[in-house]
């Protein structure tokens, strides 16, 4: 399709004439203008549980368009959120007790930062105003969010506008020891532990930075060694939750809880956006006076959406359906048996799974997102008639948890033929 206005995310639009139009999608097919098929294996950025254009959640959609569309949710409620709420509460650790709507995943993050520093100051903490996060962290476009993220690519042109940080380091490669994840972030609590006003941590598995991945012993230590010093953990949820892991949230792995989760993406099943900041009571409770200068000052038009909330409660109850964790564990056993069998390891310099997700990262002159061996692989895989979308020189399957194993292993056939030609042109 012609795109002589639109702009499109994270695209170069120099040169651009075109882009593919689609104009249908059902399950894990994408249908263009031409009726050529692709295979959504990246579930649409992530956002794809169930597949596209689930009957349930699209039901769900139908139904509320017939009842209440839009609501100002300050001051009022509905029956929606009130019901999304209360079932966030009971699938999430007993600690996190209340629920704050935004609409996207960077918003959450957002939310999540502002919440832990303004709990903070009014618990008369004030000099904890700085956060610590993590190299090869993502955790969205807004400033904040973008100060909390890894220092690069996606970053550099707004330096002046981000806020100080205290970032740590770690290893990149996934048989690094437990060890090896915690050395600077412990270096960097002792100096300025009595400073911070949270840690931002994106359990198990980085996302845009590389699906890089953690042992969950080391999140585990950085919970236990931040809360022990009364410092707020963030943890952005919003790729790793609704199943990509192989439990319904990252930190259903782990023996601890953080004090804010932030979730959206695959909250609705991927049909809408919304997202929600779950936070502590005693978080909260920092919040609650007769001063009103003492509350969250934070909302947008849309919060709640009463047709988002009606999707995603749909999918909670999809998710709630024994038939998906069968569908994780199949995911997940196919990512592990065609990583152990891959062609051309020899070009690799790592390979790693958790739950349905499955990345390999190609030896390459050039490495990170702008890798040049990123847009070939991607076309490659296109005219195969599967969607990729590599990370530069990062490889990953996250496909949406209705693909079969026959369409699964089609999948890995064409990453796999892809290694083919990065051996070639490394070659």
């Amino acid at each position: 399709m012609r795109s002589s206005v639109v702009w499109h995310p994270f695209t170069q639009m120099r040169g651009v004439e075109s882009f593919p139009e689609v104009r249908s999608a059902q399950a894990d097919r994408l249908t263009l203008k031409d009726g050529t098929t692709l295979i959504d294996a990246i579930s649409s950025w992530w956002v794809i549980t169930h597949g596209h254009c689930h009957p349930d959640i699209m039901k769900a959609i139908r139904d509320q368009t017939r009842k209440l569309d839009q609501v100002i949710f300050a001051g009022f409620t509905h029956r929606g959120a009130e019901m999304l709420a209360a079932a966030l509460v009971e699938m999430t650790p007993p600690k996190l007790t209340r629920v704050f709507f935004s609409d996207d995943g960077s918003t959450a993050v957002e939310v999540a930062l502002k919440m832990a520093l303004q709990a903070c100051k009014q618990r008369g903490e004030p000099q904890r105003k700085l956060f610590l996060a993590f190299d090869c962290a993502y955790h969205g476009d807004t400033v904040g969010a973008m100060s909390v993220g890894g220092e690069g690519i996606f970053t550099q042109s707004y330096k002046h506008l981000l806020f100080q940080v205290v970032r740590a380091g770690h290893p990149t490669h996934s048989q690094a020891p437990v060890s090896a994840y915690l050395e600077d972030f412990l270096s960097k609590l002792e100096t300025y532990g009595h400073q911070l006003a949270g840690v931002v941590v994106e359990p198990l598995i980085q996302g845009a930075g590389g699906m890089i991945m953690w042992p969950p012993a080391a999140v585990e230590e950085i919970v236990l060694r931040s809360q022990a010093l009364g410092i707020p953990v963030i943890f952005d949820e919003v790729m790793t939750g609704f199943g990509r892991t192989g439990e319904i949230f990252a930190m259903d792995h782990l023996a601890v809880a953080p004090d804010l989760v932030c979730l959206s993406k695959g909250l609705t099943g991927g049909a809408l956006p919304l997202a929600v900041t779950l936070a502590s009571e005693e978080i909260y409770e920092a919040f609650l006076s007769e001063d009103r200068h003492q509350t969250f000052f934070h909302g947008h038009s849309f919060t709640a959406n009463p047709i988002a909330c009606a999707a995603a409660n749909a999918s909670l109850a999809l998710i709630q359906n024994p038939e998906v964790r069968d569908a994780w564990a199949r995911i997940n056993s196919v990512h592990r048996e065609r990583l152990a069998g891959i062609k051309y390891g020899e070009i690799l310099e790592d390979s790693r799974c958790f739950g349905t997700v499955a990345a390999v990262e190609i030896k390459a002159p050039k490495s990170g997102y702008l890798a040049p061996i990123g847009p070939a692989l991607y076309q490659h895989a296109f005219s195969q008639g599967v969607l990729l979308r590599p990370l530069g020189n990062v490889l990953y399957l996250l496909p949406p948890y209705c693909m079969d194993l026959g369409t699964l292993h089609r999948v890995w056939d064409v990453l796999e033929s892809c290694l083919g030609l990065a051996r070639k042109t490394n070659g």
